[in-house]
Parts: structure tokens; sequence; C-alpha cells
């Protein structure tokens, strides 16, 4: 990529990222926040967990961003059966009698994890690997996996029953934890318009992978003020009952708080928020954008919040307009 400063390279994200955002809204009508968290948790090479009921588009939404990004896309549907050999691939024994190796559908840029709480423990963690390392691990040899990687995982948070809850260690591992909710009636209008007819969409390629990758990297050299990172820190420090930082609030309601990867998640979303919006550098407004789908599946309230009504999203929000 040929860009004269640095400068030059974030007015070019920016330009890259509306063309992104035209492209992906001729297939997906609304939820134009999800996309914008979507593609921050992309450029920012971080993993993402959306959370809605059945039948919100979630599958469509990410194969239309693997699409406009022009990523190597596979869609894992994970069910009780699921075994690590599945989805990571496994060795076989071929004709001339010397096993050869069979890559699984994690082989892939993108990787659509459906209703990933419905696969045991096992599976969960073949995964997690290949979240955390970017590699896997079968029959003692390590195989690193094509870059730029990301996993997109879904849950449906109504039916749990016969479902495996993520442990913490892995939903640590997601960047984001976002919320898909019901589309606004003139939506769903435009929706069923579009997909009750026999008109077809064809979604461009705006990007590459190495294009990805240049800017996850630009967006790493960003500077950030002092204040800023402070200001980050002692947010994701306030979330943790009976230290300096926590309010009467938190001692009060939550039982655990965010652990240090919120803190390094909020200072790399600010930057590709800020990137994203063309400035050159993160204000404690891009912290307090990202902070609510950062810190939702990092911290634990207690009985008392549950009796008193007070949601994790309320809780968030209190922390964040202090």
């Amino acid at each position: 990529m040929n860009y004269s400063s640095d400068s030059a390279a974030i007015d070019g994200l920016v330009e890259k990222y509306n063309a992104l955002d035209q492209e992906i809204e001729k297939v997906i009508v609304g939820q134009k926040d999800v996309v914008k968290k979507l593609l921050i948790s992309i450029f920012s090479n971080g993993h993402c967990l959306l959370v809605g009921v059945p039948g919100l588009a979630k599958t469509l939404l990410v194969n239309t961003i693997a699409e406009a990004l022009g990523l190597q896309f596979n869609r894992i549907q994970f069910t009780p059966d699921l075994m690590p050999s599945d989805i990571i691939g496994s060795e076989i024994l071929d004709e001339q009698r010397s096993f050869k190796f069979i890559k699984g559908p994690l082989f892939a840029n993108l990787i659509l994890a459906d209703e990933i709480n419905r696969t045991p423990p096992k599976t969960q963690s073949a995964l997690l690997e290949a979240m955390q390392e970017k590699a896997v691990t079968t029959a003692g040899k390590r195989y690193p996996l094509d870059l730029p990687f990301f996993v997109l995982a879904t849950q449906n948070p109504i039916e749990q029953e016969g479902t495996y809850p993520l442990p913490e260690a892995q939903l640590d591992r997601f960047m984001f934890n976002i919320w898909l909710d019901y589309p606004e009636y003139q939506d769903e209008l435009t929706i069923v318009k579009a997909t009750t007819t026999d008109y077809q969409t064809t979604v461009n390629k705006v990007m590459d992978g190495e294009q990805i990758l240049f800017f996850q990297k630009l967006i790493r050299k960003m500077p950030i003020t002092d204040n800023v990172l402070e200001y980050a820190v002692k947010l994701a420090s306030s979330t943790r009952p009976g230290t300096a930082h926590a309010s009467e609030l938190v001692n009060n309601y939550l039982s655990w708080g965010a652990g240090p990867r919120a803190s390094q998640y909020l200072v790399i979303g600010a930057k590709t928020h800020a990137a994203i919006s063309g400035k050159y550098s993160p204000d404690i407004e891009d912290v307090k954008a990202v902070a609510e789908p950062i810190l939702r599946h990092r911290i634990v309230k207690n009985y008392k919040a549950e009796a008193d009504g007070y949601t994790i999203e309320k809780i968030i929000d209190s922390l964040v307009n202090f």
C-alpha cells in the first residue's frame, strides 16, 4: 500500500470503510451500529460474539462482510456431537501408505461459529487455540492459519437447554459482545420487500486480506495521549469490586470485574474507532464508544443487582458517564 504518510493512510482507511459500509448496506438493512462494531473488531484484529434470536440475518451479515472484504469464508454449525477433528481437520492414510493432513473448515480467513455454545468443551477448546494462537495442533504438529483470521461466533440468548456455556477464559478472547435486536418497523418492511422478489444484489469486493493486515498495523501505530490511556485503564479497573477505583455501585452490584485484556481492547478499539472517524489520535469519546461491547461479557453482576433491576448495560453506562 503506497501512502505518503500515516495520516494519508488513515484518510485512505476512512475512504475504504465508507465504501465497505455502502456495499454491506446493499444487503443488510439497518443494523448500522452492529456493522460498525463488527468492522471495528476486524480492523482491531479481534474476534466477535454476536448474541441474538434466530432469524436476524447473522449468517447473511457475516457472509456479506466476507464478500466485501474479499476473504475466504467458512460457516461451522456447532452441534453437541461435533468433535475437534471436525473443525481442525485430521490425518488420513493416503494411497502411498503415508499420513496426510486434510485441513478442516477452520482454515479460512473468516469463520462463522454458529451457535458456539451448543458444542462440548473439548471442541470449544480447539477453537480457543485457533483464536488465541492463530494456529491449530493435531497429532503433535502445529499448523499456522492463514492471516487475517477472525472468528465471529453466534449465540441464541433464549433457548439454553442442552447448551455448554462458554468458559470465562474463552469469553475473554472475544473483543466484542454485540447484541443484535429486532429491526425497526420501516427496516423490516424494506427487508421483506427486497427478499420476497427474484432481485439479486451483487456485493463488490472493496478490500483484500493484505490491505486489512496493513490497516491493522497502521492502527496499532496510532499515537495515544497519556490521559486517554489512563482513562481506558481506569475504566476497566473501576469494574473490579473491592479495588481502589471501584465505586459504591460496583461494590454493591458486581461479583467480578474485567481483566487487563479489557484495558488492551479499550485502547485498540478506541484507536480503530478514531481511525474510521478520520481522527489521527483517539480521545476519551472513542473509548466510551467501544466500552459497552468490550465490558458486557467481562463483568459479572450479583444477586443484589438482579433483585434491584440493574442490568449489565446500566452498570456500564453509569461507569462510562461517571
